[in-house]
C-alpha cells in the first residue's frame, strides 16, 4: 500500500507555469509565418490571461491587424533558467497555443494589446513533458516567490555559501559522496532545491522547509529554523 500524502510540499504544474509566466523577462513568439523574440513585453491579467504589449508600428502589431480573421494562431515559448552559476541552467520549458486578438479597450497611441485565447498550455522538466488544462491555469496562481527567487538565489549563492554548506547537512548523506560542488537551483514557498553536480552528471534534492513561506520576508525565518534541524528527512531527488 502507497501511503496518502498528507500534504502538498512542492509547486504543481500549472503554478510553476504561472510562476514562469511572471518572472520570465522575455519569450519567442510564432505567429504565421513570423516568428519574433519579445522582451519585456508580456504580462498576465489576474485571471491568467497572457498579454502582449506590442509596439503599434511593429511589425507584430502589423501582422495582427492585417489578419483576415482578425486574429492570429500563435505559439508561446517560455525558457525558465536557474539564476546561479550551475551545470545546465534549463530548469523548463513553457508552451502557449492559441490565438491572439487585440484588446480594443487596452490599445494606446504606441502600444497594441493582445490577448491570447489559450487552447493548450504545456512545462517541459527533466525530459518529460506535461500538459495542463487552460481552465486549471486561469485558476492558478504564481509561487510567492516567484518573482524575487532570482535575486534571493544570487545573493544566496554568491554572498552565503556557508548556508548553502549548511543545507547540504540535511540532503541525503550519499548525495556529497563524489560531489564537486553544490549549488541553490531553485527556490519556492514550499522549500529550497539544491543542485548536486558530480564529474559526470547532476542530482537535484529538495529540501522542505519547516512550512509554506507567506512572503519574501519570511524565508530567512523558514531558513533559520531549517538549519536548527540536526538532520532532515523530508528530502527527495529531482524535484
Amino acid at each position: 500500500m502507497i501511503p496518502a500524502k498528507s500534504r502538498v510540499d512542492e509547486p504543481g504544474n500549472a503554478e510553476r507555469i504561472r510562476s514562469v509566466l511572471a518572472a520570465a523577462p522575455s519569450l519567442s513568439l510564432t505567429a504565421g509565418e513570423g516568428r519574433y523574440d519579445l522582451i519585456s513585453m508580456h504580462s498576465v491579467e489576474r485571471r491568467g490571461r497572457l498579454l502582449l504589449h506590442a509596439p503599434a508600428d511593429s511589425p507584430l502589431a502589423a501582422q495582427v491587424t492585417h489578419a483576415p480573421r482578425g486574429d492570429l494562431g500563435a505559439l508561446l515559448e517560455f525558457t525558465d533558467l536557474a539564476p546561479a552559476d550551475v551545470r545546465e541552467r534549463v530548469r523548463a520549458k513553457v508552451t502557449l497555443a492559441g490565438r491572439l486578438a487585440p484588446c480594443d479597450a487596452r490599445h494606446t497611441t504606441r502600444t497594441l494589446v493582445l490577448g491570447l485565447d489559450l487552447a493548450r498550455a504545456a512545462i517541459e522538466r527533466h525530459g518529460r513533458v506535461e500538459h495542463v488544462d487552460p481552465g486549471e491555469l486561469a485558476r492558478a496562481e504564481p509561487d510567492v516567490l516567484a518573482e524575487q527567487e532570482a535575486t534571493m538565489l544570487l545573493h544566496l549563492a554568491d554572498d552565503h555559501q556557508d548556508i548553502v554548506e549548511r543545507l547540504t547537512l540535511l540532503a541525503d548523506p550519499a548525495l556529497t559522496h563524489g560531489a564537486l560542488r553544490v549549488r541553490p537551483l531553485a527556490l519556492d514557498r514550499f522549500g529550497i532545491v539544491l543542485r548536486f553536480e558530480y564529474a559526470a552528471g547532476h542530482t537535484d534534492t529538495r529540501i522542505a522547509f519547516p512550512g509554506p513561506v507567506r512572503d519574501a520576508d519570511d524565508v530567512g525565518r523558514r531558513l533559520d529554523r531549517l538549519l536548527r534541524r540536526p538532520a532532515s528527512r523530508r528530502t527527495r531527488h529531482r524535484p
